[in-house]
C-alpha cells in the first residue's frame, strides 16, 4: 500500500477530531460564555450540518485545482478557524468559528478519501480507504476523551489550540512528503446530480445516514448512559471512552481488509447485523462489567468497519462519479450525526437514556434493509446488461 496513505490518515485524524472534541467540555464552555448547556450543544449540531452541506459544494468548486496545493491552503484555513474558536470571548464568535472550521474541514476529509482511493493499486483500494476511515473514526471517537482531559486540565480552549498545533505539523508533512496530485477530469454537475437518481446509489447513501444516526442517538449521550445505568464517572468514564475509541479505530482498518478479501457486499451486511445486535444488547449488559466491555467493543468496531466497504461499493457502482459519491456519502454521514443527536435529545427527555440504545438499534436495522435493496438493484442491473449483451 502507498505510504502516502498513512500521511492522509494522520491529516484525517487531526481534522476529524474537532467535530466532537467539544462534546466532553460543553459544561465548561457553557459556564465560561454564560450560555445554557443546550445552547452549547448546538455547537456540535451546527458543525455537523455545515460539514454535510459544504463538502459536496466545495468539491465541485475546487474540482480543477491541484490537490496538494488545495490541501495545504485549506489546512491553513482550518488552523485559522480553530484559532478563532480558541480565542472566542462571546458565543456568537465561537459559533462562527465552528462553522468556518466545519466548512474547511469538510473538503479536507474528502480530499483525504479521494486521494487515498486513487494513488494506490486497485486491489488495495479498500484497505487505503479503510486506513483513512480509521483516521476519521479515531478522531471522532477519541475527540471526546481528548477534549475531556485537556479541557478539565487546562481549560476548554486548550483542545482547540492543540488542534491548531497538530494542523500546522500536518501542513509540514503534506508539504515535504506528499507529491503533487492532479485532479481528475470534472464530471458535469448535472451528471453528478443525476447519479443520485439511481436507486442503488441513493439507497447506499441512505444506509450511511441511517446507521450513523442510529449510532449517534446513543453515542452522543453515552456519558449519561454510563453514569445512570452503571454509576460510573470521572477517570473511569475516560477509560471507557478510550477503549471504545481503540475499538472503533481498529474497526476501520479491519473493515477495509475484510472488504478487500471477502467483497464489499458481504462485509457491509455482516457488519450492519453485528452493529444492530450489539447496540440492542448493550443496555442488558450494564450489570455485568466483562460482558458490557465485550459488547461495547463490538459496537465500537462495527460502527466504522462498514465505512471502507460502503465507500468501495459506491466506487464500484458509480465509477464515473466516484469522487462526488464519496463527498455525498460523507455528507450523509454528518447529516446522520446531526439527526441522531437531535433524536437522541428527544428520547432522553421523553423517556430514559436506556431507550436511546433501542431507538438507535431500530435505525440501524432500517439501514440493513436499505443496503439489501441497493444490492438487489445492482444484481438486477447486471442481469439486464448480460441479457442485452
Amino acid at each position: 500500500m502507498d505510504k502516502r496513505v498513512y500521511l492522509l490518515t494522520i491529516v484525517s485524524f487531526v481534522v476529524g477530531m474537532v467535530e466532537l472534541i467539544i462534546g466532553g467540555i460543553l459544561d465548561l464552555v457553557a459556564a465560561d460564555l454564560n450560555v445554557s448547556l443546550g445552547k452549547a450543544g448546538l455547537l456540535i449540531t451546527i458543525f455537523s450540518l455545515v460539514f454535510a452541506i459544504t463538502a459536496p459544494i466545495l468539491m465541485i468548486v475546487t474540482a480543477k485545482f491541484e490537490r496538494k496545493r488545495l490541501m495545504l491552503f485549506f489546512l491553513l484555513l482550518f488552523s485559522l478557524s480553530n484559532l478563532v474558536v480558541a480565542f472566542s470571548s462571546v458565543y456568537s464568535m465561537l459559533f462562527v468559528g465552528r462553522m468556518l472550521s466545519a466548512a474547511s474541514g469538510s473538503l479536507l476529509i474528502i480530499l483525504c478519501l479521494t486521494i487515498a482511493a486513487n494513488i494506490g493499486s486497485e486491489k488495495h483500494r479498500g484497505r487505503a480507504i479503510g486506513f483513512v476511515s480509521m483516521g476519521i473514526s479515531g478522531s471522532i471517537v477519541l475527540g471526546v476523551p481528548i477534549g475531556l482531559v485537556l479541557g478539565n486540565t487546562f481549560g476548554w480552549r486548550a483542545p482547540f489550540l492543540f488542534i491548531v498545533l497538530l494542523t500546522l505539523l500536518s501542513m509540514v508533512g503534506v508539504y515535504f512528503f506528499m507529491d503533487k496530485v492532479q485532479p481528475k477530469p470534472q464530471v458535469p454537475i448535472k451528471e453528478q446530480i443525476n447519479s443520485l437518481k439511481e436507486s442503488k446509489i441513493f439507497l447506499a447513501h441512505s444506509t450511511t445516514f441511517l446507521f450513523m444516526a442510529g449510532h449517534t442517538i446513543l453515542y452522543a449521550y453515552f456519558t449519561p448512559f454510563v453514569k445512570e445505568t452503571m454509576g460510573i464517572s470521572g477517570s473511569w468514564l475516560s477509560v471507557i471512552y478510550f477503549v471504545f475509541g481503540i475499538a472503533a479505530v481498529s474497526g476501520g482498518g479491519i473493515g477495509g481488509t475484510i472488504s478487500d478479501r471477502f467483497g464489499t457486499k458481504r462485509t457491509m451486511l455482516t457488519t450492519l447485523i453485528l452493529f444492530a445486535a450489539s447496540i440492542f444488547i448493550l443496555p442488558f449488559t450494564t450489570s455485568i462489567w466483562p460482558i458490557f466491555i465485550i459488547v461495547m467493543i463490538i459496537w465500537g468496531m462495527m460502527s466504522w468497519a462498514i465505512t471502507p466497504a460502503l465507500q468501495s461499493y459506491l466506487i464500484e457502482s458509480a465509477p464515473a462519479t466516484a469522487d462526488i459519491q464519496q463527498s455525498l456519502n460523507n455528507s450523509a454521514l454528518h447529516f446522520g450525526i446531526a439527526f441522531g443527536s437531535f433524536i437522541g435529545s428527544i428520547v432522553i427527555e421523553q423517556a430514559h437514556v436506556e431507550q436511546n440504545a433501542f431507538a438507535g438499534g431500530v435505525l440501524i436495522s432500517f439501514s440493513i434493509i436499505t443496503i439489501l435493496i441497493s444490492m438487489s438493484k445492482t444484481a438486477v442491473t447486471r442481469k439486464h446488461k448480460a441479457i442485452y449483451k
